[in-house]
């Protein structure tokens, strides 16, 4: 694509133009990741990478309204303006990666899930230390990692895959857990059978291994009530409620099976679950709505849910005249669109009488 003026660029991204988007915004994106990459060492740093950075700076211009890049001053190029927009995002990213996880130890939590993964009380700890950390936290994408990752045993690759997300944010949130929770959680309940402390504090090299544990200040117990086994409650909802629920791990596809996930108008399947799509299930970059491949797209970055309506409604009226297909949709609009399942899930209203859509536990929660 030739070099267009200023204008004709920002207007380009405001109607959501996918190839502006992707050439102009993108490549501008780039240009600055390099610039600040050699300036703060980015690369390899969990949550630090392009399309993490990218994302959060489409996301927030998208929130605005393109306000910022529309009060940019005549005089400035349009690329040095985003270049500099790109760098706050950066700033902020850099403050929450410095604040959250630098001090995170490594050594700790590889102690710690060597040991749990090698007693033979392995399945019944690995559940759980993942029903532990169900309870700490009030996120489902958190329980959802911890179930995959220590119980089910997915690699983080997969587990990013399946969710949506880069393997970099998956590792930042395994971090994040292990020190706050399973690692106080383990030493509290299985600390006998340690052969050495986790560095949850620095040790003098004389200390000895009860006087570095008395360091760790292990989280009390009563502040992690364990939850009932979840593949059992799943089980038992599904028997109740007769639900179709989509799998939470979807690796593969059978033949009659469609992968609907959450897309922008642009096509632009970089991120969330329709980078998924695109990587595992056939979606097309460039094509924001409708099937593609073995998979289907429903835009949801657009606006309100008025907006995303419309396009629930065409994808149930095709789920009907394709009873032949079984559609697994994922819970659009509920990553970095930045809905929650109580805005989504009543559009899908419809769908819950018709046998060839499963729809999100969550989504379930909120129909039924």
């Amino acid at each position: 694509m030739a070099h267009l003026p200023d204008d004709i660029i920002l207007n380009g991204f405001i109607s959501f133009n996918g190839d502006m988007t992707k050439e102009y915004f993108y490549g501008y994106c780039r240009r600055a990741y390099s610039i600040y990459d050699r300036k703060y060492q980015l690369h390899g740093k969990a949550g630090l990478d392009f399309y993490s950075l990218a994302h959060d700076y489409y996301i927030q211009l998208l929130t605005h309204h393109f306000e910022p890049l529309l009060k940019k001053p005549k005089a400035a190029k349009l690329s040095t303006w985003m270049v500099r927009g790109f760098h706050f995002v950066v700033l902020d990213a850099l403050k929450a990666y410095n604040k959250e996880y630098e001090h995170l130890s490594e050594e700790a939590s590889d102690v710690v899930l060597e040991y749990v993964r090698s007693t033979d009380k392995e399945e019944g700890m690995l559940l759980q230390v993942a029903e532990a950390v169900a309870s700490h936290y009030h996120d489902r994408m958190m329980q959802e990692i911890a179930h995959m990752v220590f119980y089910a045993g997915f690699k983080q690759k997969d587990v990013a895959a399946q969710l949506g997300i880069t393997p970099a944010a998956v590792n930042m949130r395994y971090k994040k857990m292990m020190e706050e929770v399973v690692t106080p959680y383990v030493i509290e309940n299985y600390g006998e059978g340690l052969t050495m402390a986790p560095v949850m504090e620095p040790c003098m090299e004389d200390s000895s291994a009860d006087a570095c544990f008395s360091k760790a200040s292990p989280m009390s117990a009563s502040l992690l009530p364990r939850f009932a086994n979840w593949q059992q409650e799943s089980e038992q909802n599904t028997d109740i409620m007769n639900r179709r629920i989509t799998p939470s791990l979807i690796t593969a596809l059978k033949p009659n099976e469609i992968f609907v996930f959450g897309s922008n108008l642009q096509g632009i399947h970089a991120g969330g679950a329709a980078r998924a799509a695109r990587l595992h299930f056939g979606a097309v970059m460039g094509q924001g709505v409708g099937m593609q491949g073995q998979s289907y797209a429903i835009p949801t970055m657009q606006g309100g849910t008025e907006t995303i309506k419309p396009y629930v409604d065409e994808f149930v009226e095709y789920a009907r005249k394709h009873p032949e297909l079984h559609f697994l949709v994922t819970a659009i609009g509920c990553g970095i669109a930045g809905f929650d399942a109580d805005d989504i899930a009543p559009l899908f209203e419809e769908a819950k009488d018709i046998e060839n859509i499963s729809l999100p536990d969550e989504f379930w929660d909120v129909l039924e």
